[in-house]
């Protein structure tokens, strides 16, 4: 990051997104920046396939500055671009099979967090990722996004497209049966 970067991380995802529909090159790179990490976990828990989730990203980001003169405003460029990754993914997905979600890789973290992180800490982690496996789907989608992504739930009904107490039971019954499993 040289000091050319006029574009900091406390920049507003609404000014940002302003700026790059306005053909600002910085506020899309700055955007690729802030956003592809947290995207591709999201695409890759989605699909469970990091070249259709890598080749779904260049895709979308490419269209993103092809139309960004009709994109309309938003104030949240991260609820934006992971609707945009799910139905893109969802796309690619009926053409090939269902949807596939493989939560065994959680939160990547790397050799020296899994020593900073106590035995105790590490082995109930995994007894949670274990439990999440054994929800259905939809579930650990929700839950995903509310707890990993921290989405609210207007945003995750959005996302998954479904109403707000469609969400809201979803996430309340992998709560219960999280508990009932752990």
């Amino acid at each position: 990051m040289g000091s050319g970067n006029s574009y900091q991380s406390f920049i507003a995802e609404e000014v940002l997104w302003n700026a790059f529909r306005q053909d600002d090159e910085q506020a899309f790179s700055e955007m690729y920046r802030r956003f592809s990490a947290v995207l591709y976990n999201y695409g890759y828990h989605l699909a469970g396939d990091a070249a259709q989730v890598q080749d779904a990203m260049q895709d979308l980001f490419a269209d993103l500055w092809r139309t960004r003169h009709n994109l309309s405003a938003t104030t949240s460029v991260k609820y934006y671009l992971f609707r945009a990754l799910r139905r893109r993914l969802h796309r690619l997905s009926d053409a090939k099979a269902a949807l596939v979600l493989d939560w065994s890789l959680q939160e990547e973290a790397s050799a020296e967090d899994m020593r900073i992180m106590g035995e105790e800490d590490l082995l109930q982690q995994l007894r949670l990722q274990k439990a999440m496996r054994q929800l259905p789907v939809r579930q650990q989608e929700a839950i995903r996004l509310r707890f990993y992504d921290n989405f609210s739930w207007e945003e995750i009904s959005g996302i998954m497209g479904v109403n707000e107490q469609s969400v809201r039971n979803l996430v309340q019954r992998a709560v219960v049966k999280l508990r009932e499993l752990l």
